[in-house]
């Protein structure tokens, strides 16, 4: 098993109960415990859960920092490029469409029918490079102050383009998704930008697999009612599906 499916079903068995011992993984996932602990240690550095003595804890929501881009690239790829591919079938010929950053982002620049035409709008380096050599496509590329990893520009030029743009639809992603915080990010540069995105744009998205669902970042970026939807690769707790749902939003499971 790759040790990407394994964090993914720590962090999911840690959603159903609570505490979980070190001995209930090795067993649960065929492995030593050993390598368990390994595991363990990498997804607290994410903030995905809290070691104790003799297991691991769920995190209750509590802050992380994201872990690097490389290493956030090579984790749950199948998921992201599931969920790139839902996102892209919601995408009409013609649009303006913006596509946020982060490694789902990505995803949905290549999941856009080979056929497609129209106009995407980005603050991402790596969604613009992924689509610079489609004809019929269009990009507009934000400008500002470069992260490095994500290769995410920011600042007020970043903030004068998105306020000028007027989208038909974006893709935003996501550090944390959470019934009672909402969409949530590790950047506070990038959070203005999300937020002048979703003012000017008719229908907006956030991209999140299950590995977010619970999470909360240390910085707001919205509530679920002001967004139309969730896309995602598993279903959702009925706590947060409702508060997708409640104000009208969608939930797309890819």
């Amino acid at each position: 098993m790759l040790p990407a499916e394994r964090h993914r079903r720590i962090c999911e068995a840690l959603r159903a109960q609570r505490i979980i011992s070190t001995e209930d993984f090795s067993r649960m996932l065929d492995v030593s415990a050993e390598t368990v602990r390994r595991d363990l240690v990498t997804l607290e550095r994410r903030g995905l859960l809290v070691r104790v003595h003799g297991g691991a804890t769920n995190n209750a929501g509590g802050f992380g920092e994201e872990a690097p881009f490389d290493e956030r690239s090579g984790m749950d790829r199948g998921a992201k490029a599931a969920i790139g591919v839902a996102a892209a079938a919601l995408v009409r010929p013609g649009q303006t469409v913006v596509i946020d950053v982060g490694t789902t982002a990505v995803e949905v620049a290549r999941a856009l029918p080979s056929d497609y035409r129209g106009t995407v709008a980005t603050c991402s380096l790596l969604v613009a490079a992924e689509l610079a050599g489609r004809r019929g496509v269009e990009v507009l590329v934000s400008g500002g102050r470069l992260r490095a990893g994500d290769l995410v520009c920011s600042n007020a030029q970043t903030l004068a383009f998105f306020a000028d743009l007027r989208a038909d639809v974006a893709f935003l992603g996501s550090g944390g998704v959470d019934a009672s915080a909402g969409l949530t990010d590790f950047h506070l540069d990038e959070v203005a930008t999300r937020r002048l995105i979703l003012a000017n744009t008719v229908r907006s998205y956030i991209l999140a697999d299950a590995s977010k669902f619970g999470r909360v970042a240390p910085h707001r970026v919205c509530g679920l009612e002001d967004v139309d939807g969730l896309i995602t690769d598993a279903r959702p707790s009925p706590t947060l599906e409702s508060g997708v749902e409640r104000s009208g939003g969608i939930v797309v499971v890819a």
